[in-house]
């Protein structure tokens, strides 16, 4: 089973879903069949490489919200993302365009380290303050990564997987994603958004089980028992 998962590293909800997706996939009986695909998806791509401001700065001017919305809104993303073990500091959040650090993913795809280079990202921008469009800490995740150090810096020498980050921003336009986290299961099942886990082990059963349907050998007839007693023939 094939689960495509669409996010963007600067989205706090995408790092909240991921979480929740993960305590499903640790609960289902067949994750070791099941493969995850990380998608590239930008929310602003008119972000410039490094932003001027704060997170709050960019969300009140940018997006015209209201100061004290961004605040109250920090403050629900935040506990919710307590509730999943992670620590919020969106005080510290670099704004940052996220299209290098999408490309870098890709690298990492590579060199089967996708999910590895995702999860650093994300904790990194959201959790530790790290600027995720700055080459010297591309850089250094590729190192941390063990990342072959000629292809990480390629991505700043070339234009090197920028056709592929298109390719998948497209690729949501044309399935009709809106928003993201937005997980694919088998080309099938389309969930939008941090569910709850509960939701997502939900739909894993179900898409096994349609994919994997029991069939039945012998006759329907035989001895067997039930709820009401056993059949004496």
């Amino acid at each position: 089973m094939k689960i495509e998962i669409w996010s963007d590293v600067a989205c706090p909800w995408c790092y909240i879903g991921k979480r929740r997706f993960e305590s499903a996939l640790a609960q289902f009986p067949h994750r070791d069949s099941v493969e995850v695909e990380w998608r590239s998806y930008q929310l602003d791509p008119s972000v410039p490489e490094h932003y001027d401001g704060t997170e709050l700065d960019y969300l009140s001017k940018r997006k015209g919200m209201a100061p004290e919305q961004v605040k109250q809104m920090f403050a629900h993303v935040t506990q919710t993302a307590k509730d999943e073990g992670l620590d919020y500091h969106f005080d510290s959040v670099v704004v940052a365009n996220s299209f290098t650090a999408h490309r870098l993913i890709h690298l990492a795809a590579t060199h089967g380290k996708q999910d590895l280079a995702k999860e650093r990202l994300l904790s990194d921008h959201f959790e530790h303050g790290k600027d995720i469009g700055s080459q010297e800490y591309l850089t250094g995740l590729g190192e941390a990564l063990d990342l072959p150090a000629d292809e990480v810096a390629e991505l700043f020498t070339t234009d090197k997987f920028s056709e592929q980050v298109t390719m998948d921003i497209n690729e949501a336009r044309a399935i009709g994603v809106t928003g993201v986290p937005f997980f694919v299961i088998d080309r099938k099942y389309g969930i939008s958004g941090a569910q709850p886990a509960e939701l997502f082990s939900q739909a894993l059963n179900q898409a096994w089980q349609e994919a994997n349907p029991l069939i039945p050998v012998g006759s329907s007839d035989a001895e067997a028992c039930g709820p009401d007693g056993c059949a004496v023939n």
